[in-house]
């Protein structure tokens, strides 16, 4: 069954199965595409498996081919529609966890986060990638902000409860959550 497609690729779902598959670039030179759509495959299977081993509910990841990874399909309520500051607490936790990993998510929104028998899952680690600066994180915690700010009324009690479970997770939170203001003031003027 097909449920969405991104830029990057097309997920289906097959008996409790995820399969997330990038698409061709028709633009660019097959070999040179084919190369890129691998090396990102593997990238993506490789960060959701590291998610995981820093102790963050991720999907199992029980193939990776070519350009498909198959993995366990999270059959649970997506965070922005029950979104509340004792699970935006939690959200904070998991990411100080994450961080503290060296681990950027890339595209940490609500929709990206599925809870299920109590538990939040970070799912879609299409834009995931390596990098322990704390520019690079302040982006990361900016875009679940703006996500809070653009769709949800309570965003200031979501982003405080957030805050508090950043801090008590990692060490240098502070430092980020600094950033994440120089990086509002950056949009605003820009």
């Amino acid at each position: 069954m097909y449920l969405t497609q991104g830029a990057e690729a097309i997920v289906l779902q097959e008996e409790g199965i995820i399969i997330k598959e990038r698409i061709q670039k028709r633009y660019r030179i097959k070999v040179l595409d084919d190369k890129i759509r691998k090396e990102r495959t593997r990238a993506e299977a490789r960060l959701i498996s590291e998610t995981r081993r820093l102790g963050i509910p991720t999907p199992i990841i029980y193939d990776i081919q070519n350009f498909k990874i198959e993995m366990e399909y999270i059959d649970g309520e997506p965070l922005k529609n029950v979104i509340n500051p004792e699970l935006s607490k939690r959200v904070g936790e998991l990411t100080g966890l994450l961080h503290n990993g060296g681990i950027i998510h890339g595209d940490l929104t609500t929709s990206n986060l599925i809870l299920k028998d109590g538990r939040i899952y970070f799912i879609d680690f299409g834009l995931a990638f390596i990098d322990r600066t704390i520019e690079a994180q302040g982006v990361d915690v900016h875009v679940l902000f703006q996500t809070f700010e653009s769709t949800h009324e309570d965003h200031e009690k979501l982003i405080n409860a957030f805050c508090d479970g950043y801090r008590q997770k990692y060490i240098l939170a502070d430092k980020v959550l600094k950033r994440v203001k120089d990086i509002e003031k950056r949009g605003r003027y820009a």
